[in-house]
């Protein structure tokens, strides 16, 4: 299965609720950075945004073009020895009769965002263009495409603090996902995991979205039979156990995911009775994986789940007494994160009622 990708409303939703002011994308060649930077233009703005963007005419030169007034200039000629798109030599002049007006202008322009695209070695190498660059970053929120290459410039720029950076190589880190199935469904009367929802059983969505390509590695632990046969049918790992406690799933969860991925940056514990999560917010969710941090969702209700804890916590997840999770979320409150979600996606079926409920929410969803 190709890696999943991110699409451009998650990364909306994780770059505002990571407080940061800048959008950074990088990548290798043909990653599609530009490509999403026009997808997420208009998401971030609603009138045209100023800024540049650069052209490269293989092995003659590269043109820097202000996005509002059009003029370009050559920043870049190839030299005898150049291949494609290597082996440019700066020409400074376009720089400054272009490139540091059109940040000027940007930075004076109504619009709260720019777009920088690209940045990469050629404009690394002229001083005042740089120096125009970091002090558009000082007055409006900026868009930038970045190349994956190592200057001292880009590399200042990938490290400020301000900066949510995406590198579309590597979208989401290393995150592992427990679905939480082990549930006794008392209050539903049966096997709630089981029962039909818009012509699947309820878990299966929880499958769906374990199974999407986001995760490094993902488990279904349960206490049922009929639960490790659906997961077995489909070819999707699976635990059977009869621990009695909801700590005892963490515990196992993790344990068997970091025996199959010791490197796990985080993860996620999915709860197998909310149907109406979305792919859109569990991508939202893990472009913030932090292993310092603790996400969770909430909506207008409160808190909820599923909740995502970084690496720092796992021991702790791992020597849980009887409570579950909810015990380090109480120990580490400032560690603790929210990501807002509408509020059918984080309705669990706890009653059959409640499920009848779910299935007429999915009609407006």
């Amino acid at each position: 299965m190709p890696a999943a990708k991110p699409t451009a409303r998650s990364i909306i939703r994780s770059l505002e609720v990571s407080r940061k002011r800048h959008l950074f994308l990088t990548g290798s060649r043909g990653a599609g950075k530009s490509t999403l930077a026009r997808q997420l233009l208009p998401l971030l703005a609603d009138a045209p945004v100023p800024g540049f963007a650069t052209h490269v005419t293989p092995q003659t030169c590269v043109t820097l073009q202000d996005l509002t007034t059009g003029r370009s200039g050559i920043i870049g000629a190839a030299t005898r020895s150049s291949q494609p798109g290597l082996g440019m030599r700066c020409l400074e002049e376009g720089f400054l009769s272009v490139g540091i007006p059109a940040l000027q202008a940007a930075a004076e322009a109504l619009c709260a965002w720019a777009l920088l695209d690209e940045l990469g070695y050629l404009e690394s190498s002229c001083a005042p263009f740089c120096a125009s660059v970091e002090a558009l970053l000082d007055a409006k929120r900026v868009l930038a495409v970045l190349r994956k290459q190592d200057t001292p410039f880009l590399s200042r720029l990938r490290s400020r603090p301000d900066v949510f950076l995406l590198d579309l190589d590597i979208p989401f880190p290393a995150v592992g996902c427990v679905v939480m199935a082990s549930g006794l469904g008392q209050r539903f009367g049966s096997n709630k995991l089981l029962a039909d929802f818009d012509g699947q059983p309820l878990i299966q969505r929880a499958l769906t979205l374990a199974g999407s390509g986001l995760f490094a590695a993902d488990l279904t632990v349960t206490r049922h039979d009929d639960v490790q046969a659906l997961c077995q049918s489909q070819h999707r790992p699976v635990l059977l156990h009869s621990e009695p406690h909801r700590s005892d799933t963490v515990r196992l969860g993790l344990s068997a995911l970091l025996q199959q991925c010791p490197h796990l940056q985080a993860c996620l514990f999915l709860p197998g009775d909310q149907p109406l999560f979305s792919a859109e917010s569990l991508s939202s969710l893990l472009l913030l994986a932090d292993p310092h941090a603790i996400w969770r969702t909430c909506n207008s209700r409160g808190v909820g789940s599923p909740v995502l804890f970084g690496r720092d916590y796992f021991d702790e997840l791992l020597h849980l007494t009887k409570g579950g999770g909810s015990e380090v979320l109480q120990r580490h409150p400032d560690a603790v994160h929210l990501l807002p979600c509408p509020d059918c996606e984080l309705r669990d079926a706890d009653t059959p009622a409640a499920l009848a409920e779910l299935e007429k929410s999915l009609l407006h969803f």
